[in-house]
């Protein structure tokens, strides 16, 4: 079974080549909302929201849905740049990750200008990066590659990672164990397999090699009953939830572009799926990405 959820495409080109993902947005101006409890999407991808010109009004709605803190995510070298951008623009409410992912194997890549990235305030985590064999089985040689490098990366700078993997299990926890072994920092700030679509038995692997597992909008589908009998084995102080903007909306959402606000709709989900209350598992997914990220809750 697949470890993470099915992007239908990569955005490394939603933002033009060499340019950031633009300027601050306009205010909307609407009044401010008091959310029952307070979430934290741990994996947004904000170049399609930015490119479009919606970004303030996406952020209104998921603030009223009560998410107090976005990870913006990376992956590429504009992808990097707009989420940088994001968290420079809301300090203390959006951080960033940033790397060089699975479909930049066969290129060339600027390290220095990552680290330069990684070295802005803000930045939380390398990623998004990691393997996935299903559309580029024939650059496997090279993923690993750079998955590795990506990996040394986030030893030097002491930061956790953000693990994409899709029909290549064995060689991601392979890699992970390795990094494991090597990582200087914080046994609990290893990392996070996000987007989780696997069953039990992988959910076991990911969690004795030391990372925290994601739960996305997947979760609510009909036919998920393999991730939610995984989200019922992750331990409470394990588990993350995410949206995967602009991707995979959750039920009753499915078929839309997927947003931050449906984040709610996640932990609905897995509480639902771990018998537990909605309020407790905005509560500990909170806590956890506070620690795995090192943020500090929005004032």
């Amino acid at each position: 079974m697949a470890a993470d959820g099915a992007h239908s495409a990569p955005l490394q080109n939603a933002v033009a080549p060499g340019k950031s993902c633009g300027g601050a947005d306009e205010t909307l101006g609407i009044p401010p909302v008091q959310p029952e409890f307070q979430l934290v999407d741990t994996h947004v991808h904000f170049d399609v929201f930015r490119l479009k010109g919606e970004t303030a009004a996406v952020l209104e709605r998921a603030r009223a849905a009560g998410v107090q803190q976005f990870i913006a995510i990376g992956g590429a070298p504009d992808a990097n740049l707009c989420a940088a951008d994001m968290a420079a623009q809301h300090p203390g409410e959006i951080f960033f990750a940033a790397g060089y992912d699975r479909y930049l194997a066969s290129e060339s890549r600027d390290l220095a200008a990552l680290e330069n990235i990684l070295a802005r305030p803000g930045a939380v985590a390398v990623g998004e990066i990691g393997l996935d064999y299903h559309y580029s089985p024939e650059t496997r040689d090279a993923q690993r590659e750079l998955f590795a490098q990506m990996l040394a990366q986030a030893r030097v700078r002491r930061l956790p990672v953000v693990v994409h993997s899709r029909e290549a299990e064995d060689d991601t926890l392979a890699l992970l164990k390795e990094h494991a072994a090597a990582w200087p920092g914080e046994p609990a700030r290893l990392g996070v397999l996000h987007c989780f679509t696997g069953g039990p038995e992988f959910a076991q692997r990911v969690l004795e090699a030391g990372l925290f597992v994601s739960f996305s909008g997947i979760t609510s589908f009909r036919n998920a009953e393999s991730i939610r009998a995984a989200a019922q084995l992750v331990p409470a102080d394990r588990l993350l939830i995410e949206t995967d903007s602009p991707y995979l909306a959750p039920v009753p959402h499915r078929g839309k572009r997927n947003e931050p606000a449906f984040v709610a709709e996640v932990a609905r989900a897995v509480a639902a799926a771990r018998g537990a209350a909605l309020e407790e598992i905005a509560r500990q997914t909170t806590l956890n990405a506070e620690l795995l990220f090192n943020i500090r809750r929005a004032a």
